[in-house]
């Protein structure tokens, strides 16, 4: 499906980033994935295997992402599929949220996609794809995610505005929006295995599909938006979140 093309996958050395870099290369692409932490980078590409790039990026950090671009630049040449996936989320609430966690969640889900982006766009071919990792919290009010609800709905406009920008390029930008996903970024640093799944149970009841998402939903979904299968779509965004913002 994706033989002889190119891809990057930010914030793919764990959960849906690591699960669709594998999908992706599964099907045929060349992969590269950023992360910030060097460990998890180079465990995540030996588990890949193959040759996978992994580079070590910041995407907050726009001394990383031209760092990221002269890599891809020298290894690919060209890319034809960008994976906008890396992010943080934690909560923040109205009274308690002071100006650096304001931009420790802003810098990365908005500036650091914007930019990432902007960094790679030079290489894009004409009708590349670019998927943006959105989230269903920019469509409904949850206590406590304010910025990380904005922050998601910004990255949802730019799968528009940046569509009606490239267009004249051939290159496609959509977006999937994920519902609560069992990853890495749900557990505690000294969780233990069995409260963590009783976590994933207690919230899978809430779910109307009656589970937590896997990334593996969500890489089937960037895998379609990758390929030429959705060679119709622009601007769109695909919502993953067994029917809770929905139902």
């Amino acid at each position: 499906m994706l033989e002889g093309k190119t891809a990057l996958v930010t914030g793919g050395s764990s959960g849906i980033g690591f699960e669709t870099a594998r999908v992706l290369q599964e099907n045929g692409a060349r992969i590269a994935i950023t992360g910030r932490d060097t460990a998890k980078l180079d465990a995540a590409r030996k588990r890949l295997g193959g040759d996978t790039i992994a580079i070590q990026a910041d995407i907050s950090k726009l001394d990383d992402l031209d760092r990221m671009h002269a890599e891809l630049d020298r290894v690919f040449g060209t890319l034809d599929i960008l994976f906008a996936n890396a992010g943080v989320a934690f909560n923040t609430p109205l009274g308690k949220t002071d100006e650096e966690m304001y931009h420790r969640l802003m810098d990365v889900n908005v500036k650091g996609t914007f930019f990432s982006v902007q960094s790679v766009l030079p290489l894009m071919v004409r009708g590349g794809s670019i998927i943006l990792n959105t989230s269903w919290l920019n469509q409904i009010g949850t206590p406590k995610k304010t910025l990380l609800s904005a922050s998601k709905a910004a990255v949802r406009s730019f799968a528009r505005v940046m569509s009606a920008e490239l267009v004249d390029r051939a290159i496609r930008v959509n977006c999937v929006s994920p519902g609560t996903i069992e990853t890495p970024i749900h557990r505690g640093p000294d969780e233990t295995d069995a409260h963590f799944q009783a976590y994933v149970a207690r919230i899978g009841e809430q779910v109307p599909a009656g589970r937590m998402g896997k990334p593996q939903d969500i890489a089937a979904a960037v895998l379609f938006l990758a390929s030429d299968a959705s060679r119709y779509m622009l601007g769109a965004e695909m919502v993953i979140d067994g029917g809770g913002a929905e139902l």
